[in-house]
């Protein structure tokens, strides 16, 4: 059963549902109080993670390597983005 779960990537579905939600969550709570993260912090927050569960998916379905490799490719240019911005603050 959990072997089904990971080998047909509903895994990474998973994680990127979770990342949705906190994402939605976040941005409303920063809607509505104007705390917490930014919506750009929050994009640079949460698009490597998204790269890198896409990957994971990819990599889980046997997917070839070059979608495996540019989701981490993506996941890395992403992240290194976020902490440019967050260095110039």
């Amino acid at each position: 059963m959990m072997n089904d779960f990971f080998a047909s990537g509903h895994v990474a579905d998973l994680v990127l549902a979770v990342l949705l939600a906190e994402a939605l969550l976040l941005f409303a709570w920063h809607r509505r109080t104007g705390r917490g993260l930014a919506p750009l912090a929050l994009a640079g927050l949460v698009l490597p993670g998204v790269a890198f569960a896409l990957g994971l998916r990819a990599a889980l379905t046997g997917a070839g390597w070059g979608w495996v490799a540019a989701a981490l490719v993506a996941a890395l240019a992403t992240h290194l983005l976020d902490l440019a911005v967050r260095l110039r603050r």
